[in-house]
């Protein structure tokens, strides 16, 4: 993925990339979407983009394993999650979902996986530290809460669920405050196109919605050459 490429989704929303997928594969139909609200710690910054490092969490309970295997796969994970191919974001599970207690992310934790290169994180679990996170690492959680409970990880490098979109180690992920999509690998060469062309027939209709003296009359005009353009 050339650096044009990254600059340019960072720059869209994930709807737009949503419907920039169907473009390119010539269909409506994308489904690999999160499902449900999802809360953004940083709403208005650019959008997360990157290739996913991923592991699971839990929170809820102790661990059951001796204190140095939990030392031990805590030093795994923040090891794993340094190395990869960058751009990259943490997708985290938190397996206590939809109860989820324990806040993995706050300001400590999100400053360590900024300084490692990550662009941000994505979770089914919870944040804290609001107004102290590091500018430039956003959060995309599924809840807000005080407290980091008995949060511990157990698995890394692994397949994981965040709001009904499954997500395998190394996918393409596109988050922002609407929530995150997987990028299918097959139509990467012609995201960047697809993008373009679905800003362009979008102005079709939003250039003359826009303007002075609009009515149904020039809505039924932009709408027929925005069909025309979309197929």
């Amino acid at each position: 993925m050339d650096n044009d490429l990254i600059a340019l989704l960072k720059r869209v929303d994930t709807p737009t990339v949503c419907n920039a997928i169907e473009v390119a594969q010539g269909k409506r139909g994308f489904a690999d979407f999160t499902r449900g609200t999802m809360l953004c710690s940083a709403p208005d910054e650019e959008a997360v983009v990157g290739y996913a490092r991923t592991a699971r969490i839990a929170a809820l309970t102790p661990p059951s394993d001796p204190p140095e295997a939990v030392k031990e796969r805590r030093m795994d994970y923040y090891r794993y999650m340094s190395e990869g191919p960058r751009p990259a974001l943490a997708v985290v599970e938190d397996a206590d979902f939809p109860d989820a207690v324990g806040a993995f992310w706050g300001e400590i934790n999100t400053t360590v996986h900024k300084g490692f290169g990550l662009s941000g994180a994505l979770t089914n679990g919870v944040m804290r530290d609001l107004g102290d996170l590091p500018e430039g690492f956003p959060v995309i959680a599924g809840s807000v809460g005080p407290s980091h409970a008995f949060v511990h990880v157990e698995e890394i490098d692994c397949p994981v669920e965040i709001f009904g979109l499954s997500v395998r180690p190394g996918d393409l992920v596109h988050a922002d405050r609407h929530g995150a999509l997987v990028i299918p690998t097959e139509i990467i060469p012609d995201l960047a196109g697809a993008i373009t062309k679905l800003l362009e027939t979008e102005r079709l209709v939003l250039d003359p919605a826009r303007a002075e003296g609009f009515d149904f009359a020039a809505f039924e005009a932009a709408w027929s050459a925005f069909e025309k353009a979309r197929t």
